[in-house]
């Protein structure tokens, strides 16, 4: 399974499909200006458990930020307990 991305103007996802087209893990984000992002939710299936899907949709999340000279609000409690643990982050990071 490959994470995919959508971005829309003010929001946007990153995003797992399975076999059937239904989302099985998501982390979602709002815009709150032209150059700061704020990840709202990141939810993983049961199914996915214990796999590090979480943690790589924050990876992916932080790779667009980056590509885009984003910063990240972290506001999800998952993704700023990943923000806290990942010291890479702190260019991103929107403090």
């Amino acid at each position: 399974m490959e994470i995919q991305h959508q971005h829309h103007l003010t929001n946007g996802e990153f995003f797992l499909k399975d076999e059937q087209q239904q989302k099985l893990a998501v982390m979602t984000y709002v815009m709150v200006n032209d150059s700061t992002m704020l990840i709202e939710h990141t939810i993983v299936d049961e199914s996915l458990g214990g796999q590090g899907i979480g943690r790589k949709l924050v990876d992916a999340g932080v790779q667009f930020a980056r590509s885009k000279g984003y910063k990240i609000i972290p506001q999800c409690p998952y993704a700023n307990s990943v923000f806290h643990k990942t010291p890479e982050y702190a260019d991103v990071w929107a403090k």
